[in-house]
């Protein structure tokens, strides 16, 4: 039985691939800026991608689908972007509410950053929690790290889940993989030999831990790399150039002690896209979509737990 869903800032697919493999049909997917909608279609050419301003969109038509989902951006919560909440112009609250009240689906899940958890934001999360109450929702929020998911990355991100109150107890939050994630060295030894770079495999023994947040930068800085100074310190303890972002993998030319660069796919791995996942746009482009998205397997965790509590209720109905 498969389950709609309208995706808003869906960005390159990270929430969008989790979201598929927990058995939820995309009805449509928004986003605004034009590379992340080309790699969105690169990929998944029936999905229905709507290159929108999500400020300007009217979502009445999709009213009673089963789950609006959305990665909202996260610089109004994030000390890069100033912490200022509210007063940030690019705080997409506002719109998703006027969404959720215009197509009243049965669960809502949003992604943000941890900073939203702070207790400078405490009103703003009751003053969001209420809104959605009277709505008809009751609404909660964890803080969940991506490698208790199976991806090699710390990744922590708060998950907010929304159900229609006559569903709400059905929900359970996903628990926490059994196993560790494979180390950055194990996850990228594919890619950092498949061109013959002889030190692969010595790379690949002293890369033996998961990595570190992977950044994607915003528009205002000049290139990709992988963070700030504290970042590029944890890359280079895995033997990683923390610089730049390199056009491909190390050569059979390149010497056994290079420390390489990541390239985009590598970096997509470490986020826990689908091997097979292609970025459109140029290399720095590309990178900020996969450093802003939303890992996989995190959402088709949570998005598993929702379609269960839909599920659920759907059968009683049925019964």
């Amino acid at each position: 039985m498969s389950l709609s869903s309208l995706e808003l800032c869906a960005g390159a697919g990270g929430q969008a691939v989790g979201l598929e493999a927990a058995g939820f049909q995309h009805r449509a997917l928004l986003e605004i800026e034009k590379d992340a909608c080309d790699t969105l279609r690169l990929n998944r050419p029936n999905w229905h991608v709507l290159e929108a301003d999500i400020q300007k969109f009217n979502a009445t038509s999709y009213d009673g689908i089963d789950l609006l989902a959305g990665g909202l951006p996260c610089p109004p919560f994030s000390i890069a972007g100033k912490k200022l909440g509210a007063k940030d112009e690019r705080n997409l609250f506002p719109a998703a509410l006027r969404i959720i009240e215009q197509s009243r689906p049965r669960a809502v899940m949003i992604e943000n950053v941890r900073g939203f958890l702070e207790a400078i934001f405490e009103d703003y999360r009751e003053g969001f929690r209420s809104k959605m109450f009277k709505m008809g929702y009751m609404t909660g929020w964890r803080l969940l790290n991506a490698s208790d998911y199976g991806v090699p990355q710390l990744r922590p991100r708060v998950v907010i889940v929304a159900l229609r109150k006559d569903l709400s107890d059905k929900f359970d939050w996903p628990q926490v993989s059994g196993h560790n994630p494979r180390t950055v060295g194990e996850t990228l030894y594919p890619l950092m030999s498949s061109r013959g770079w002889s030190g692969a495999a010595a790379w690949r023994e002293g890369a033996n831990e998961i990595a570190p947040t992977l950044v994607g930068g915003s528009k205002k800085h000049g290139g990709p790399d992988l963070g700030p100074t504290r970042a590029k310190k944890a890359w280079a303890s895995l033997g990683v150039d923390g610089m730049g972002i390199a056009g491909e993998a190390p050569g059979p030319h390149d010497p056994i002690s290079l420390k390489p660069r990541l390239t985009v796919p590598m970096a997509a791995l470490i986020q826990g896209f689908p091997a097979n996942w292609t970025f459109a746009g140029r290399k720095t482009a590309a990178y900020r979509q996969v450093g802003n998205a939303f890992p996989p397997p995190v959402a088709q965790a949570v998005a598993t737990q929702i379609r269960q509590a839909l599920s659920v209720r759907r059968l009683v109905r049925v019964g």
